[in-house]
């Protein structure tokens, strides 16, 4: 009988990322709420800093770059945002460290939430990523179901290689 599988992984588009980035700077540069915040965006690896005239302007900016990656099909669980700081000059900062990827406590977690739906299904930690192995669709489908749903689950999860 033909056994069907799929991964779960937790990863993301750095080009869509660098495009949401663009995006709102664009959109920070022209909006006259930012007029002389000098706000900037700088992404270095996996953390994003975000600085402007105040703290409030920093959240805001925050909120505009999260907007932009919503558009471009990134999860707000990406980003997770530090508490804004006050740098030199009452200029306010934000560092954005990005969320990705499975640890090994994570998977763990994810392993017991999956033989929960169903304790026929095979579940193979390989590295960072899950595979999910069962004889039958359907349940296959409620695994997905049940790990969209999940809200306290840390970060954002893609299924891949469904077969």
């Amino acid at each position: 009988m033909a056994e069907y599988s799929f991964d779960v992984v937790s990863e993301y588009n750095p080009a869509e990322l660098t495009n949401a980035i663009d995006q709102a700077r664009r959109e920070v540069s022209t909006r006259y709420d930012f007029k002389d915040t000098q706000t900037a965006y700088d992404h270095r690896g996996d953390v994003i800093i975000i600085e402007s005239a105040t703290e409030d302007r920093a959240r805001a900016a925050l909120q505009v770059l999260r907007e932009k990656a919503a558009r471009r099909q990134l999860s707000p669980k990406l980003f997770q945002a530090g508490d804004p700081k006050t740098i030199g000059k009452g200029r306010g900062q934000i560092d954005v460290s990005l969320n990705a990827g499975i640890t090994d406590d994570l998977a763990r977690d994810l392993r017991k939430r999956i033989q929960n739906v169903s304790p026929k299904l095979q579940v193979r930690i390989q590295g960072d990523q899950l595979r999910v192995v069962s004889k039958d669709k359907d349940t296959l489908q409620l695994v997905i179901k049940s790990l969209r749903e999940a809200e306290d689950i840390p970060v954002p999860l893609q299924f891949t290689n469904y077969r």
